[in-house]
């Protein structure tokens, strides 16, 4: 997308949110597939809700899986731990409905007529970068993603009152078509039932906002919007539920890229909607890297097999 003079938002999402822990768990179970036989095809969704986990998709691999181990050590990690918060990590229910991947697909990718590893399927994949950040990604989703690092920080030290689940949103102004200033950054930070609102936005605004957006980079009347509704308590799986996928955007450029519309998590790299994602993404970048463009966008597309 080329911006000329215009507001332009992006936004992340906490380790913690529902669709998040989704992603996270799809992919600690597709990371020990590979560990234990890295010819594995894994094709994995989870679905999280109130105290209850659901593992659907199809996985071929010779290694011993010990689903309810990999979700519950997943869930931990993130920060679930307490039956308070409605999801917990000791407690949730683990449903798994995993067949093999099907012959047919198998077929094509295992035996492509290059000789060399098939594509899983077909489809269109972009791959985007710029020179507004070191990163080369669109200053938006960059400072949203530190946002919203700094916000689980935060929880694991000098803020223990906040929990799991959190967003943020940056909205950034251009002019001329490159990056000017901050326009106006909000964050969402679930919470336990001690904290006073008005002590979590000064705290938030403290410690994450003003640490994480530069004073060069804010707008001199940069608008600051923390849990604007107040209360934001109930969170996590229990206030809404999850599924693998539903973040591509976050996970990508923030809408700043074209976007294919494939997710990554819980996928093999037979699956090109997350390896052909990041090799596109690898090209772009370099000629960012090295001088021959201040943007570029690339687009692959492929066939099954």
């Amino acid at each position: 997308m080329q911006l000329r003079d215009a507001l332009f938002s992006s936004e992340s999402v906490t380790e913690g949110h529902p669709d998040k822990i989704c992603d996270q768990i799809s992919d600690a179970i597709l990371d020990e597939c590979l560990a234990k036989d890295k010819t594995s095809r894994v094709a994995l969704e989870t679905a999280v809700k109130t105290g209850l986990v659901v593992l659907l998709g199809e996985i071929t691999t010779r290694a011993a899986l010990d689903y309810p181990r990999i979700v519950r050590r997943t869930v931990e990690r993130i920060g679930y731990v307490d039956g308070s918060m409605g999801f917990d990590a000791k407690s949730c229910a683990v449903l798994v409905a995993v067949e093999q991947q099907s012959p047919e697909i198998a077929m094509g990718v295992d035996s492509s007529a290059s000789k060399e590893q098939g594509a899983g399927d077909q489809g269109m994949m972009f791959g985007y970068a710029c020179d507004e950040t070191p990163e080369l990604m669109p200053l938006p989703i960059a400072l949203a993603h530190r946002l919203t690092r700094r916000l689980a920080e935060c929880r694991r030290g000098e803020m223990p009152f906040l929990r799991p689940d959190g967003k943020s949103q940056v909205s950034v102004e251009y002019r001329g078509g490159r990056a000017h200033k901050v326009h106006a950054v909000v964050i969402a930070a679930q919470h336990d039932e001690t904290v006073e609102t008005e002590h979590l936005r000064q705290a938030v605004n403290a410690e994450v906002i003003d640490k994480v957006v530069p004073p060069e980079l804010r707008a001199p009347e940069m608008k600051r919007w923390v849990n604007a509704t107040g209360r934001f308590v109930i969170g996590g799986p229990q206030g809404d539920s999850g599924v693998t996928g539903r973040k591509i955007i976050v996970d990508t450029y923030g809408g700043m890229g074209h976007h294919g519309g494939g997710a990554f998590s819980g996928k093999d790299p037979s699956k090109v909607d997350r390896s052909a994602a990041c090799a596109a993404r690898w090209v772009v970048k370099d000629v960012v890297a090295a001088g021959l463009a201040k943007r570029c966008e690339v687009q692959v597309a492929y066939v099954i097999g």
